[in-house]
């Protein structure tokens, strides 16, 4: 019996676990740690956006790292002074070690000064980048 009821506690943990990770997953957000850094067109290999540019971090095996190109593309082309730059994780070791890039895709949204304002690790909604990129200006 008591068996049983260890397995119960287990299972409702893994599932409360997995029901908060599934719902963060792809939100646009500040973090802390990223106050302060800087990107510039050095890092990127692409100029900065006049208002924002969106950074991409993806892999090659990354499925919805195409999705997310979709969406960023649409959003960079949608709202005047903005970039898209996407940038390969693999190749990129020192700049992923330096950001906290833990997984693929991670967005993250830069300011006019290339300040990272917002990330967001998963696939993002395009309302959600639309959202961030209004406060990155």
């Amino acid at each position: 019996m008591t068996g049983l009821v260890v397995c119960a506690a287990v299972l409702v943990t893994a599932s409360a676990y997995g029901l908060l990770q599934r719902r963060r997953r792809g939100r646009v957000r500040v973090r802390g740690r990223d106050d302060g850094k800087r990107l510039g067109a050095a890092e990127l290999g692409e100029d900065l956006g006049e208002r924002a540019t969106l950074v991409q971090f993806s892999s090659a095996f990354c499925a919805p790292c195409r999705a997310t190109r979709r969406v960023l593309g649409e959003v960079a082309a949608m709202v005047p002074g903005v970039t898209h730059v996407e940038i390969d994780a693999e190749k990129n070791l020192d700049l992923v070690r330096a950001l906290d890039i833990l997984k693929t895709p991670t967005v993250l949204v830069l300011d006019a000064e290339g300040r990272v304002v917002r990330r967001a690790a998963g696939q993002p909604r395009k309302a959600d980048v639309i959202a961030a990129v209004g406060e990155a200006v």
